[in-house]
């Protein structure tokens, strides 16, 4: 499979809204798993977008720049490693190894190379600002997002362009020669989902909250496993007797995710209670509260704080 000129364009132009979106629209389209989805549907298989996007999404899910200013850009990481999945015949887990982490990882220094061409728009709107320039202001503004867009734009139209004949090549010697070195790829982009939620889940107040964690465990485990045991009864009665054609779906993920979702809930309304209690009894409550804190806390033999902090 060729891509078209209309996919090529479309990708590109969607890699250049994803910046966009993410520094000045903020619509939580800039996101891993929407651009899976997005760019399978452009490339006409949104399950295999789906599938790469969401395993990107877990794969940084944990690295956040927290103060910091670029990060890797996984978006277009999930552009490119879908359209070459599916426009190549490479598996999904081997994309994500061969060309969703790497691109990602390499735009980062796109990301940079925009900072410092967006400097001169800024330049050029302080300038404006000191001679009440006000259409002057706008226009630069405008102008500014241009860098950003181009940083992404023009890596991947170039990749998607000329890239497709190395990729195919790749597949061919992933699928002979280097059958191992396939093998290798797909296992670590089938295990990068879980290393970037495990970084997440050290970032999380996880002492704190640690029965939730064991009861969201257990309780997606017992299900799964439950409603896989059900469709397998299920397959096999429908081989026995034709007559038998009941459907059992399974589980889906979104019912979890409520069962999660009612779990924050009620946190989240325990501790709002627990705040209006402390504002309503004044200052000696919040002190105590403030005790309650630094008892989680474990100092070393200096008496520095060396543990979390709750947030």
């Amino acid at each position: 499979m060729s891509f078209t000129i209309v996919q090529i364009l479309l990708l590109t132009a969607y890699s250049m809204y994803n910046i966009y979106d993410e520094l000045q629209m903020n619509s939580s389209l800039s996101q891993p798993v929407w651009a899976g989805m997005i760019s399978g549907l452009i490339m006409g298989d949104m399950k295999t977008g789906l599938i790469i996007g969401a395993a990107l999404q877990l794969t940084v899910l944990g690295v956040g720049t927290f103060g910091g200013a670029s990060k890797i850009d996984a978006n277009s990481g999930t552009v490119l490693a879908t359209a070459f999945s599916i426009g190549t015949g490479m598996k999904a887990a081997t994309a994500i190894a061969a060309i969703g982490v790497p691109v990602a990882a390499l735009l980062t220094s796109f990301d940079i190379l925009a900072r410092f061409t967006n400097t001169y728009f800024q330049h050029q709107v302080d300038k404006d600002i000191e001679n009440f320039n006000y259409k002057g202001i706008e226009r630069h503004t405008i102008l500014g997002a241009l860098p950003w867009c181009l940083s992404r734009g023009i890596p991947v139209f170039l990749a998607l362009a000329l890239g497709q004949g190395v990729v195919k090549t790749m597949v061919t010697y992933l699928n002979g020669d280097l059958q191992w070195l396939n093998t290798g790829l797909q296992t670590a982009g089938a295990t990068l989902p879980a290393v970037g939620f495990a970084i997440l889940l050290h970032y999380l107040p996880v002492k704190k909250h640690i029965a939730y964690l064991i009861l969201g465990f257990t309780i997606t485990a017992l299900l799964s496993t439950v409603f896989t045991s059900i469709q397998t009864v299920a397959t096999g009665l429908t081989a026995a007797n034709k007559a038998f054609t009941t459907t059992f779906n399974s589980l889906p993920m979104l019912a979890i995710a409520l069962i999660g979702g009612a779990f924050a809930i009620l946190e989240y309304k325990k501790s709002m209670a627990k705040l209006n209690t402390a504002t309503t009894a004044g200052p000696k409550a919040t002190s105590g509260d403030e005790d309650e804190d630094e008892d989680d806390e474990i100092e070393d033999a200096n008496g520095e704080v060396d543990g979390d902090e709750e947030e």
